[in-house]
């Protein structure tokens, strides 16, 4: 899923989705293989014609509560 804080002042310029991988490794592989993939290039560089749209990029890894329904 997608979400959009609630709130001012992220709500006007915050996008947070979460991603589920098997370890940070496989995590950092997989980030590193999507940002090289020359199509993505392709279509980030044309998605930026007019300026960057995407100021930067957070990770945050996470871990389950012991009382999450989730885990």
């Amino acid at each position: 899923g997608y979400w959009i804080p609630a709130d001012e002042p992220n709500s006007k310029n915050t996008l947070i989705y979460i991603l589920a991988h098997k370890d940070r490794e496989t995590a950092k592989k997989s980030w590193a293989d999507f940002s090289s993939d020359p199509e993505w290039k392709k279509v980030k560089e044309a998605s930026e014609a007019n300026g960057k749209i995407v100021k930067g990029v957070t990770s945050v890894y996470m871990n389950a509560a012991d009382f999450s329904k989730i885990k």
